[in-house]
Protein backbone atom coordinates (compact mmCIF):
# COMPACT_ATOMS: atom_id res chain seq x y z
CA UNK A 1 0.00 0.00 0.00
CA UNK A 2 1.62 3.34 -1.18
CA UNK A 3 0.83 6.80 0.98
CA UNK A 4 1.66 10.28 -0.60
CA UNK A 5 4.93 11.97 0.56
CA UNK A 6 2.86 14.53 2.16
CA UNK A 7 0.25 12.23 3.79
CA UNK A 8 3.25 9.90 5.43
CA UNK A 9 4.68 11.67 8.33
CA UNK A 10 1.54 12.37 9.60
CA UNK A 11 0.11 9.25 9.34
CA UNK A 12 3.49 8.07 10.96
CA UNK A 13 2.85 10.23 13.57
CA UNK A 14 -0.45 8.98 14.61
CA UNK A 15 1.20 5.46 14.75
CA UNK A 16 4.06 6.92 17.21
CA UNK A 17 1.41 8.77 19.13
CA UNK A 18 -0.61 5.40 19.25
CA UNK A 19 2.07 4.08 20.71
CA UNK A 20 2.89 6.67 23.37
CA UNK A 21 -0.72 5.92 24.09
CA UNK A 22 -0.28 1.94 25.29
CA UNK A 23 3.00 3.23 26.88
CA UNK A 24 1.47 6.21 29.35
CA UNK A 25 -2.28 3.80 29.40
CA UNK A 26 -0.12 1.45 31.10
CA UNK A 27 1.55 3.45 33.42
CA UNK A 28 -0.96 5.28 34.61
CA UNK A 29 -3.34 2.36 35.11
CA UNK A 30 -0.95 1.22 36.98
CA UNK A 31 -0.70 3.62 40.22
CA UNK A 32 -4.37 3.12 41.03
CA UNK A 33 -3.61 -0.18 41.21
CA UNK A 34 -0.69 -0.38 43.36
CA UNK A 35 -2.97 -1.35 46.68
CA UNK A 36 -4.43 -4.12 45.48
CA UNK A 37 -1.05 -5.59 43.65
CA UNK A 38 0.60 -5.39 47.38
CA UNK A 39 -2.17 -7.32 48.67
CA UNK A 40 -1.62 -9.84 46.12
CA UNK A 41 2.09 -10.02 46.29
CA UNK A 42 1.95 -10.26 49.83
CA UNK A 43 4.03 -6.63 50.22
CA UNK A 44 4.30 -3.10 51.04
CA UNK A 45 2.70 -0.37 48.38
CA UNK A 46 5.93 1.25 48.63
CA UNK A 47 8.10 -1.48 47.72
CA UNK A 48 6.15 -1.90 44.87
CA UNK A 49 7.84 1.19 43.31
CA UNK A 50 10.71 -1.11 42.23
CA UNK A 51 7.54 -2.66 39.89
CA UNK A 52 7.42 0.55 37.96
CA UNK A 53 11.07 2.18 38.28
CA UNK A 54 12.38 -1.01 36.38
CA UNK A 55 10.07 -0.50 33.51
CA UNK A 56 11.91 3.17 33.24
CA UNK A 57 15.32 1.71 34.17
CA UNK A 58 14.95 -0.73 31.25
CA UNK A 59 14.10 1.78 29.21
CA UNK A 60 16.79 4.06 30.26
CA UNK A 61 19.53 1.30 29.37
CA UNK A 62 18.19 0.08 26.26
CA UNK A 63 16.89 3.38 24.34
CA UNK A 64 20.61 4.81 23.77
CA UNK A 65 21.19 1.24 21.24
CA UNK A 66 17.48 2.07 19.64
CA UNK A 67 19.20 4.67 17.15
CA UNK A 68 22.17 2.37 15.98
CA UNK A 69 19.78 -1.14 16.35
CA UNK A 70 16.90 0.88 13.52
CA UNK A 71 19.88 2.27 11.09
CA UNK A 72 20.71 -1.59 11.04
CA UNK A 73 18.33 -3.74 10.88
CA UNK A 74 15.64 -1.24 9.94
CA UNK A 75 13.23 1.04 11.61
CA UNK A 76 9.88 -0.91 10.62
CA UNK A 77 11.68 -4.45 11.53
CA UNK A 78 13.04 -2.50 15.06
CA UNK A 79 9.46 -0.68 15.93
CA UNK A 80 7.00 -3.44 14.98
CA UNK A 81 9.26 -5.96 16.60
CA UNK A 82 9.29 -3.78 19.61
CA UNK A 83 5.33 -3.58 19.61
CA UNK A 84 5.62 -7.37 20.06
CA UNK A 85 7.74 -7.51 23.09
CA UNK A 86 6.29 -5.03 24.67
CA UNK A 87 3.26 -7.09 24.49
CA UNK A 88 3.79 -10.08 25.19
CA UNK A 89 5.60 -8.55 28.46
CA UNK A 90 2.74 -7.21 29.10
CA UNK A 91 0.66 -10.65 29.04
CA UNK A 92 3.70 -11.89 31.49
CA UNK A 93 2.82 -8.78 33.87
CA UNK A 94 -0.87 -9.82 34.15
CA UNK A 95 0.44 -13.02 35.09
CA UNK A 96 2.93 -12.73 37.74
CA UNK A 97 2.51 -13.82 41.24
CA UNK A 98 5.12 -12.21 43.18
CA UNK A 99 6.80 -8.69 43.34
CA UNK A 100 9.90 -10.23 41.43
CA UNK A 101 8.28 -11.98 38.63
CA UNK A 102 5.94 -8.74 38.00
CA UNK A 103 9.54 -6.49 38.24
CA UNK A 104 10.93 -9.04 35.66
CA UNK A 105 8.15 -8.75 33.08
CA UNK A 106 8.13 -4.61 33.39
CA UNK A 107 11.51 -4.88 32.72
CA UNK A 108 11.23 -6.94 29.25
CA UNK A 109 8.00 -4.32 28.62
CA UNK A 110 10.81 -1.56 28.79
CA UNK A 111 13.39 -3.30 26.46
CA UNK A 112 10.19 -3.47 24.26
CA UNK A 113 9.81 0.47 24.67
CA UNK A 114 13.06 1.61 24.46
CA UNK A 115 12.62 0.47 20.99
CA UNK A 116 9.42 1.73 20.26
CA UNK A 117 8.99 4.71 21.15
CA UNK A 118 12.51 6.30 20.45
CA UNK A 119 12.82 5.52 17.26
CA UNK A 120 8.83 6.40 16.23
CA UNK A 121 9.96 10.09 17.51
CA UNK A 122 13.27 9.92 15.53
CA UNK A 123 11.30 9.63 12.48
CA UNK A 124 8.99 12.20 13.14
CA UNK A 125 11.61 14.79 14.42
CA UNK A 126 13.94 13.73 10.89
CA UNK A 127 10.47 14.82 8.50
CA UNK A 128 9.18 17.88 10.27
CA UNK A 129 10.45 21.35 9.92
CA UNK A 130 11.79 23.47 12.03
CA UNK A 131 8.72 26.42 11.94
CA UNK A 132 6.16 23.20 12.10
CA UNK A 133 7.91 21.50 15.13
CA UNK A 134 5.67 22.90 18.18
CA UNK A 135 2.50 21.88 16.51
CA UNK A 136 4.28 18.32 15.34
CA UNK A 137 5.20 17.67 19.04
CA UNK A 138 1.21 19.46 20.38
CA UNK A 139 0.06 16.87 17.73
CA UNK A 140 1.82 13.72 19.53
CA UNK A 141 1.44 14.58 22.50
CA UNK A 142 -2.42 14.57 22.34
CA UNK A 143 -3.50 11.16 22.17
CA UNK A 144 -0.80 10.50 24.29
CA UNK A 145 -2.16 12.43 27.26
CA UNK A 146 -6.01 10.61 26.03
CA UNK A 147 -3.88 8.01 27.96
CA UNK A 148 -3.91 9.21 31.40
CA UNK A 149 -7.18 10.66 31.58
CA UNK A 150 -8.35 7.31 30.69
CA UNK A 151 -6.14 5.35 32.79
CA UNK A 152 -7.11 6.23 36.39
CA UNK A 153 -10.80 5.87 36.49
CA UNK A 154 -10.43 2.84 34.07
CA UNK A 155 -7.39 1.24 36.16
CA UNK A 156 -9.53 2.04 39.55
CA UNK A 157 -12.61 0.11 37.85
CA UNK A 158 -11.00 -2.49 36.69
CA UNK A 159 -9.05 -2.95 40.50
CA UNK A 160 -12.56 -2.31 42.49
CA UNK A 161 -14.97 -4.70 40.24
CA UNK A 162 -12.76 -7.45 38.86
CA UNK A 163 -8.84 -8.01 39.11
CA UNK A 164 -5.92 -6.06 38.41
CA UNK A 165 -4.49 -8.52 36.25
CA UNK A 166 -6.69 -7.71 33.24
CA UNK A 167 -5.15 -4.17 33.29
CA UNK A 168 -2.31 -5.63 31.26
CA UNK A 169 -4.25 -7.71 29.17
CA UNK A 170 -5.42 -4.33 27.62
CA UNK A 171 -2.30 -3.68 25.70
CA UNK A 172 -2.84 -7.13 23.78
CA UNK A 173 -5.70 -5.64 21.15
CA UNK A 174 -3.43 -2.24 20.93
CA UNK A 175 -0.34 -3.93 20.20
CA UNK A 176 -1.40 -6.27 17.28
CA UNK A 177 -3.31 -2.97 15.90
CA UNK A 178 0.26 -1.12 16.32
CA UNK A 179 2.28 -4.18 14.34
CA UNK A 180 -0.51 -4.24 11.87
CA UNK A 181 0.20 -0.43 11.36
CA UNK A 182 3.41 -0.42 11.02
CA UNK A 183 4.08 -3.37 8.42
CA UNK A 184 1.92 -0.84 6.62
CA UNK A 185 3.15 2.19 7.31
CA UNK A 186 6.75 2.47 8.59
CA UNK A 187 9.32 2.27 5.96
CA UNK A 188 12.27 -0.29 6.64
CA UNK A 189 14.61 2.43 6.42
CA UNK A 190 18.76 1.56 7.55
CA UNK A 191 21.89 2.92 6.98
CA UNK A 192 24.79 0.21 6.11
CA UNK A 193 27.44 2.92 7.00
CA UNK A 194 27.01 2.86 10.80
CA UNK A 195 29.75 2.29 12.71
CA UNK A 196 30.56 -0.80 14.89
CA UNK A 197 28.29 -0.58 18.22
CA UNK A 198 30.54 1.04 21.13
CA UNK A 199 29.54 -1.77 23.28
CA UNK A 200 32.10 -0.46 26.18
CA UNK A 201 29.83 3.11 26.10
CA UNK A 202 26.55 0.68 26.11
CA UNK A 203 28.00 -1.11 29.81
CA UNK A 204 29.12 2.44 31.39
CA UNK A 205 25.37 3.76 30.53
CA UNK A 206 23.60 0.96 31.05
CA UNK A 207 25.94 -0.01 34.32
CA UNK A 208 25.39 3.79 35.74
CA UNK A 209 21.45 3.89 35.14
CA UNK A 210 20.98 0.33 36.82
CA UNK A 211 23.14 1.41 40.00
CA UNK A 212 21.88 4.45 40.66
CA UNK A 213 18.07 3.43 39.84
CA UNK A 214 18.67 0.97 42.11
CA UNK A 215 20.27 2.83 44.92
CA UNK A 216 17.54 5.14 44.69
CA UNK A 217 15.10 2.27 44.65
CA UNK A 218 17.09 0.39 47.74
CA UNK A 219 16.74 4.10 49.83
CA UNK A 220 12.74 3.89 49.51
CA UNK A 221 11.93 0.68 51.24
CA UNK A 222 11.82 0.52 55.00
CA UNK A 223 14.39 -0.31 57.18
CA UNK A 224 17.16 0.22 54.01
CA UNK A 225 20.66 -0.85 53.76
CA UNK A 226 21.96 2.52 53.92
CA UNK A 227 25.94 1.55 53.13
CA UNK A 228 24.39 -0.44 50.59
CA UNK A 229 22.32 2.35 49.65
CA UNK A 230 25.22 4.83 49.44
CA UNK A 231 27.37 2.16 47.37
CA UNK A 232 24.92 1.68 44.63
CA UNK A 233 24.42 5.28 44.19
CA UNK A 234 28.06 6.30 44.37
CA UNK A 235 28.58 3.91 41.79
CA UNK A 236 26.39 5.09 39.92
CA UNK A 237 27.64 8.17 39.87
CA UNK A 238 31.32 6.97 39.00
CA UNK A 239 30.07 5.32 35.95
CA UNK A 240 27.67 7.90 34.69
CA UNK A 241 31.37 10.13 35.01
CA UNK A 242 32.90 7.53 32.75
CA UNK A 243 30.86 7.24 30.41
CA UNK A 244 30.94 10.97 29.79
CA UNK A 245 34.56 10.55 29.64
CA UNK A 246 34.36 7.39 26.96
CA UNK A 247 32.13 9.19 24.64
CA UNK A 248 34.75 12.32 24.60
CA UNK A 249 37.44 9.82 23.77
CA UNK A 250 35.63 7.53 21.40
CA UNK A 251 35.37 8.23 17.79
CA UNK A 252 31.39 6.91 17.34
CA UNK A 253 29.83 7.43 20.61
CA UNK A 254 26.58 5.57 21.86
CA UNK A 255 25.87 8.38 24.17
CA UNK A 256 27.00 11.72 22.73
CA UNK A 257 26.94 14.65 24.68
CA UNK A 258 27.89 17.38 22.45
CA UNK A 259 23.79 18.54 21.96
CA UNK A 260 24.32 19.83 25.34
CA UNK A 261 26.93 22.90 24.16
CA UNK A 262 23.54 24.39 23.05
CA UNK A 263 21.78 26.52 25.61
CA UNK A 264 18.19 25.14 24.88
CA UNK A 265 18.72 21.62 25.22
CA UNK A 266 20.95 21.93 27.81
CA UNK A 267 17.80 23.25 29.77
CA UNK A 268 15.85 20.95 28.30
CA UNK A 269 18.12 17.92 30.29
CA UNK A 270 19.25 19.87 33.34
CA UNK A 271 16.20 22.32 34.76
CA UNK A 272 13.70 19.82 32.87
CA UNK A 273 15.60 16.55 34.70
CA UNK A 274 14.56 18.60 38.07
CA UNK A 275 10.61 19.55 36.94
CA UNK A 276 9.75 15.89 35.64
CA UNK A 277 11.07 14.25 38.73
CA UNK A 278 8.81 16.82 41.15
CA UNK A 279 6.32 16.15 38.81
CA UNK A 280 6.28 12.41 38.37
CA UNK A 281 6.34 11.52 41.99
CA UNK A 282 2.97 12.75 42.05
CA UNK A 283 1.03 10.05 39.92
CA UNK A 284 2.69 7.88 42.72
CA UNK A 285 1.96 9.99 45.65
CA UNK A 286 -1.34 10.80 44.65
CA UNK A 287 -3.36 7.47 44.42
CA UNK A 288 -1.76 5.84 47.82
CA UNK A 289 -2.93 9.42 49.52
CA UNK A 290 -6.61 8.71 48.43
CA UNK A 291 -6.42 5.04 49.18
CA UNK A 292 -4.35 4.44 52.12
CA UNK A 293 -4.32 7.69 53.83
CA UNK A 294 -8.25 8.96 52.77
CA UNK A 295 -9.36 5.35 52.68
CA UNK A 296 -10.89 5.53 49.13
CA UNK A 297 -11.58 2.80 46.74
CA UNK A 298 -9.33 2.54 43.96
CA UNK A 299 -12.00 3.56 41.43
CA UNK A 300 -12.53 6.60 43.12
CA UNK A 301 -9.17 7.37 44.00
CA UNK A 302 -8.92 6.64 39.60
CA UNK A 303 -11.67 9.54 39.16
CA UNK A 304 -9.93 12.25 41.38
CA UNK A 305 -6.51 11.62 39.78
CA UNK A 306 -8.63 12.07 36.97
CA UNK A 307 -8.56 15.90 36.92
CA UNK A 308 -4.92 15.98 36.21
CA UNK A 309 -5.05 14.57 33.36
CA UNK A 310 -8.14 16.54 32.04
CA UNK A 311 -6.08 19.56 32.94
CA UNK A 312 -3.33 18.04 30.52
CA UNK A 313 -5.52 18.06 27.51
CA UNK A 314 -7.67 21.18 28.60
CA UNK A 315 -4.23 22.77 28.15
CA UNK A 316 -3.12 21.80 24.82
CA UNK A 317 -5.09 24.17 22.76
CA UNK A 318 -3.57 27.10 24.40
CA UNK A 319 0.06 25.84 24.48
CA UNK A 320 1.18 27.31 21.37
CA UNK A 321 -0.62 30.15 21.19
CA UNK A 322 0.75 31.35 24.79
CA UNK A 323 4.32 30.34 23.75
CA UNK A 324 4.34 32.54 20.39
CA UNK A 325 2.83 35.78 22.76
CA UNK A 326 4.96 35.35 26.08
CA UNK A 327 8.21 33.05 25.15
CA UNK A 328 9.91 30.38 26.24
CA UNK A 329 11.84 32.13 29.21
CA UNK A 330 8.85 33.74 30.36
CA UNK A 331 6.28 30.78 30.04
CA UNK A 332 8.72 28.26 31.84
CA UNK A 333 9.29 31.14 34.85
CA UNK A 334 5.79 32.34 35.47
CA UNK A 335 4.11 28.70 34.24
CA UNK A 336 6.93 27.14 36.68
CA UNK A 337 5.86 29.36 39.91
CA UNK A 338 2.56 27.84 39.24
CA UNK A 339 3.86 24.33 38.69
CA UNK A 340 5.31 24.85 42.16
CA UNK A 341 2.22 25.88 43.90
CA UNK A 342 0.02 23.58 42.57
CA UNK A 343 2.13 20.42 43.45
CA UNK A 344 2.92 22.38 47.19
CA UNK A 345 -0.97 22.31 47.28
CA UNK A 346 -1.28 18.58 47.45
CA UNK A 347 0.45 18.43 50.99
CA UNK A 348 -2.59 20.72 52.40
CA UNK A 349 -5.30 18.56 51.30
CA UNK A 350 -7.12 16.07 54.08
CA UNK A 351 -10.18 13.88 54.16
CA UNK A 352 -12.54 16.36 55.28
CA UNK A 353 -11.52 18.51 51.96
CA UNK A 354 -14.00 19.27 49.98
CA UNK A 355 -14.35 16.94 46.46
CA UNK A 356 -14.99 19.97 44.13
CA UNK A 357 -11.45 21.64 46.08
CA UNK A 358 -9.67 18.71 45.59
CA UNK A 359 -10.51 18.31 41.55
CA UNK A 360 -10.29 22.19 41.14
CA UNK A 361 -6.53 21.93 42.92
CA UNK A 362 -5.78 18.81 40.84
CA UNK A 363 -6.96 20.64 37.00
CA UNK A 364 -5.35 23.47 37.73
CA UNK A 365 -2.06 21.45 38.69
CA UNK A 366 -2.66 19.32 35.42
CA UNK A 367 -2.70 22.87 32.92
CA UNK A 368 0.34 23.61 34.44
CA UNK A 369 2.35 20.45 34.19
CA UNK A 370 1.22 20.10 30.53
CA UNK A 371 2.26 23.44 29.70
CA UNK A 372 6.09 23.17 31.12
CA UNK A 373 6.11 19.69 29.27
CA UNK A 374 5.58 21.06 26.04
CA UNK A 375 7.56 24.18 26.80
CA UNK A 376 10.88 22.31 27.73
CA UNK A 377 10.02 19.45 24.94
CA UNK A 378 10.15 22.04 22.12
CA UNK A 379 13.03 24.47 23.14
CA UNK A 380 15.11 21.35 23.25
CA UNK A 381 15.08 21.27 20.17
CA UNK A 382 14.44 24.23 18.85
CA UNK A 383 18.11 24.75 18.55
CA UNK A 384 19.61 21.61 17.30
CA UNK A 385 20.59 21.02 13.90
CA UNK A 386 19.85 17.86 11.76
CA UNK A 387 22.55 16.61 11.81
CA UNK A 388 22.80 15.98 15.38
CA UNK A 389 18.81 14.91 15.60
CA UNK A 390 19.70 11.66 16.23
CA UNK A 391 22.37 11.63 18.79
CA UNK A 392 20.03 14.32 20.32
CA UNK A 393 17.06 12.59 20.41
CA UNK A 394 18.86 9.48 22.14
CA UNK A 395 20.17 11.41 25.08
CA UNK A 396 17.29 13.09 25.51
CA UNK A 397 15.16 9.70 25.28
CA UNK A 398 17.17 8.15 27.71
CA UNK A 399 17.22 10.79 30.53
CA UNK A 400 13.88 11.70 30.15
CA UNK A 401 12.69 7.81 30.74
CA UNK A 402 15.64 8.38 33.72
CA UNK A 403 13.46 11.04 35.01
CA UNK A 404 9.97 8.92 35.60
CA UNK A 405 11.99 6.51 36.94
CA UNK A 406 13.79 8.77 39.28
CA UNK A 407 10.09 10.97 40.10
CA UNK A 408 8.56 7.39 41.09
CA UNK A 409 11.54 6.42 43.00
CA UNK A 410 12.05 10.15 45.32
CA UNK A 411 8.26 10.12 45.71
CA UNK A 412 8.96 6.81 47.48
CA UNK A 413 11.85 7.92 49.18
CA UNK A 414 9.60 11.11 50.16
CA UNK A 415 7.27 9.02 51.66
CA UNK A 416 9.59 6.84 53.59
CA UNK A 417 11.54 9.47 55.22
CA UNK A 418 8.35 11.35 56.42
CA UNK A 419 7.65 7.87 57.89
CA UNK A 420 11.13 7.93 59.49
CA UNK A 421 10.60 11.55 60.68
CA UNK A 422 7.29 10.85 62.21
CA UNK A 423 9.42 8.20 63.82
CA UNK A 424 6.32 5.32 63.84
CA UNK A 425 6.64 2.43 62.06
CA UNK A 426 3.09 1.57 62.04
CA UNK A 427 0.25 2.28 59.29
CA UNK A 428 1.18 5.49 56.54
CA UNK A 429 -0.91 8.61 57.96
CA UNK A 430 -1.93 11.47 55.87
CA UNK A 431 0.14 13.75 57.78
CA UNK A 432 3.14 11.37 55.59
CA UNK A 433 2.16 11.72 52.34
CA UNK A 434 1.47 15.90 53.21
CA UNK A 435 5.55 15.86 54.07
CA UNK A 436 6.37 14.03 50.80
CA UNK A 437 4.55 16.28 48.59
CA UNK A 438 6.83 19.11 50.32
CA UNK A 439 10.39 17.40 50.09
CA UNK A 440 9.15 16.74 46.71
CA UNK A 441 8.65 20.18 45.65
CA UNK A 442 11.98 21.61 46.59
CA UNK A 443 13.12 19.52 43.11
CA UNK A 444 10.45 21.88 41.22
CA UNK A 445 11.65 24.76 42.95
CA UNK A 446 15.82 24.27 42.07
CA UNK A 447 14.61 23.78 38.06
CA UNK A 448 13.45 26.71 37.94
CA UNK A 449 17.39 28.15 38.85
CA UNK A 450 18.12 27.09 34.91
CA UNK A 451 15.15 28.39 33.26
CA UNK A 452 16.61 31.97 34.49
CA UNK A 453 19.56 31.55 32.74
CA UNK A 454 17.78 31.49 29.29
CA UNK A 455 18.07 34.01 26.75
CA UNK A 456 14.38 36.17 26.55
CA UNK A 457 14.70 35.42 22.80
CA UNK A 458 15.39 31.69 23.42
CA UNK A 459 13.73 29.18 20.81
CA UNK A 460 12.57 32.54 18.80
CA UNK A 461 12.73 30.52 15.51
CA UNK A 462 10.03 27.61 16.79
CA UNK A 463 8.16 30.19 19.02
CA UNK A 464 7.59 32.96 16.66
CA UNK A 465 8.07 35.27 19.57
CA UNK A 466 10.96 37.41 18.53
CA UNK A 467 11.46 38.89 14.50
CA UNK A 468 14.56 38.34 14.60
CA UNK A 469 15.65 34.86 16.13
CA UNK A 470 19.01 34.27 18.45
CA UNK A 471 21.09 31.40 17.35
CA UNK A 472 22.59 29.59 19.89
CA UNK A 473 25.98 29.81 20.42
CA UNK A 474 28.37 28.07 23.04
CA UNK A 475 29.60 30.80 24.59
CA UNK A 476 25.64 32.04 25.88
CA UNK A 477 25.10 30.88 29.68
CA UNK A 478 24.09 27.92 29.74
CA UNK A 479 24.24 25.14 32.91
CA UNK A 480 25.85 22.96 30.40
CA UNK A 481 29.07 25.25 30.31
CA UNK A 482 29.19 25.44 33.21
CA UNK A 483 28.88 21.54 34.54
Amino acid sequence: MEFSPKRRPALIAMLVAGAYYMENLDATVIATALPQMARSFHTSPINLSAGMSSYMVALAVFIPISGWVADRVGSRTVFSSAIGVFTAASVLCAFSNSASQFTAARILQGMGGAMMVPVGRLMVLRNTEKKDLMRAIAYLTWPALLAPVIGPPLGGFITTYANWRWIFFLNVPLGIIGILMAMILVPNDHSGARPKLDFAGFLLSGGACISLMYGLDLAARRNAPWLTVGAFIICGVVLGALTVRHSRRHPAPLLEFSALKIPTFAIMIWGGTLFRISIYGIPFLLPLMFQVGFGMSAFNSGLLVLAVFAGNVAMKPLTTPTIRWLGFRTTLLVNGVVVIAAVLVCAFLTPATPRWLIIAALFVGGLCRSMQFTCLNTIGFADVPKEKLSTANTLFSAVGQMNVGMGIAIGAIALQMAVLIRGDSGRIQVADFHLAFVLVTVFAILALYDCLRLDKHAGAVVSGHSPVPVSPTPTTATPASRR
